[in-house]
């Protein structure tokens, strides 16, 4: 399968290092980067080079896309592969509001064409292994959950145009996700508040309280204000508790005042193993690893978040919204 990849940057560089070096099923055909670099970037990984997105969508030798842009954007490319039948992988958020995410959605549905979304905290170790092991602990109450990160050094962070929000729709994105992921419970209503710290446009430190279904509660919190990083859950049972760090790699079940150190998988970049999902994806050898529905499960819940700072109220979600 010849893939294309729009956005080489940081992040998009990392995709395009892993097809041509780890991913055998895959072949990195074109880039897209507006600056100079996406040439040099293209020599090194021996393909060709667009400095417009729209002209890597039309090239004949790319078969499926990679989306790795600011979200506002996701859109117009979802809009561009569907017209021109390309499989559609985006990275997260799948879109900067529940309206734009869930258009794709359609969008691609409508076409039968393949659309998954680069939500790689379901491949790390420690959030497959919390997923693994919350039966031990029983009936499940609550929970609490953390994303801290440093501050952004992108610039596009701050521009409401490009990023549509702060931490609200960049991390807790993956945090909303990875608890649907674990617990296999949706939200039904949350309540939250956001702070501007370090960023003077957009939101860096987003605080909710959480109600799921069968009762289960909890706490969420994210934010890229602080100088250290951690990817905290801690689920509450009737038979124990259970905890995990995705950044420091842990994981404990803890009983009465004993502590078990539960052995997990090495850490590793979670971009390979979903690539290796997507193309079995792509050749119908297998399920699609996280669908454009996950992505816009999560995007709603993004904007929920924003919609009760704004009111100060609970906000209740569903599958078609919230209210």
């Amino acid at each position: 399968m010849r893939v294309g990849i729009i956005g080489t940057g940081k992040h998009g560089s990392r995709y395009a290092g892993h097809i041509v070096n780890d991913v055998a099923g895959l072949e990195l055909s074109a880039v897209c980067r507006r600056s100079g670099e996406g040439r040099i970037q293209a020599e090194r990984w021996r393909c060709s080079w667009h400095r417009d997105w729209r002209e890597l969508v039309h090239d004949r030798q790319v078969e499926a896309v990679i989306a790795v842009v600011p979200p506002a954007l996701n859109p117009d490319i979802a809009r561009a592969c569907a017209e021109n039948g390309k499989p559609l992988l985006l990275e997260k958020p799948l879109a900067v509001s529940s309206a734009a995410a869930s258009e794709i959605v359609d969008l691609f549905a409508g076409k039968n064409l393949q659309l998954t979304v680069g939500q790689t905290l379901r491949y790390n170790p420690v959030v497959r292994k919390l997923r693994q092991e919350l039966p031990a602990i029983g009936a499940l109450y609550s929970f609490s959950a953390n994303q801290r990160l440093e501050p952004s050094s992108l610039a596009w962070h701050e521009d409401p145009s490009q990023a549509g929000a702060g931490v609200s729709f960049h991390t807790a994105v993956h945090v909303f996700d990875a608890i649907r992921f674990i617990t296999g419970l949706e939200v039904r209503r949350l309540m939250a508040v956001v702070r501007r710290r370090h960023n003077g446009v957009l939101e860096d430190l987003l605080a909710v309280l959480v109600e799921m279904e069968q009762g289960v509660v909890g706490t969420i919190d994210c934010s890229k204000i602080s100088h250290a990083r951690s990817g905290r859950y801690e689920f509450v049972g009737y038979a124990g508790q259970l905890h995990g760090d995705q950044v420091h790699n842990t994981v404990e079940l803890v009983r009465g005042t004993e502590v078990q150190n539960l052995d997990g998988d090495a850490p590793e970049n979670t971009i390979v193993p979903l690539l290796r999902d997507w193309e079995k994806f792509l050749a119908g050898a297998g399920p699609n690893p996280i669908a454009g529905e996950d992505g816009l499960a999560s995007v709603r819940l993004c904007e929920a978040c924003l919609e009760s700072s704004r009111s100060d109220n609970w906000v209740v979600c569903s599958e078609e919204g919230y209210e």
